[in-house]
């Protein structure tokens, strides 16, 4: 099972253009204040997204499906809070739509950002 200690180093190397703001963090706050690295790293995403790298963001889509498969719930709650709710935050803010992003995710991923779309539309289970 994947712990909180390693859900950021998995993000990190499916996003190498990530490592010199991820080594900032480190210097930092060492491992600590992940939520902050998770916003960052949302917003990182919009900047590749604008550039067009497609093939970046398809591993950074592998690599949040399998922080939601394989992590603990603390790790699965730092995808949703920190990086799926950050790229809706960041990216709408940003002007971008966040479905651009949203439409590549893979299924338990997805089931998260509608979740998080339905919270915030005033939808509760």
């Amino acid at each position: 099972m994947i712990d909180q200690s390693q859900a950021m180093e998995i993000l990190v190397e499916s996003c190498p253009s990530f490592t010199s703001a991820w080594e900032a963090h480190i210097a930092e706050w060492s491992h600590e204040v992940l939520y902050v690295a998770a916003g960052d790293f949302a917003g990182h995403l919009l900047e590749i997204h604008r550039t067009g790298d497609r093939s970046q963001l398809a591993r950074v889509v592998s690599a949040l499906e399998r922080l939601f498969l394989e992590g603990s719930p603390s790790v699965r709650d730092l995808a949703t809070v920190g990086v799926l709710e950050g790229v809706q935050n960041f990216w709408a803010n940003a002007g971008e739509d966040p479905e651009h992003f949203g439409i590549h995710l893979l299924p338990a991923s997805r089931r998260a950002w509608d979740s998080l779309n339905s919270f915030w539309s005033g939808y509760r289970e």
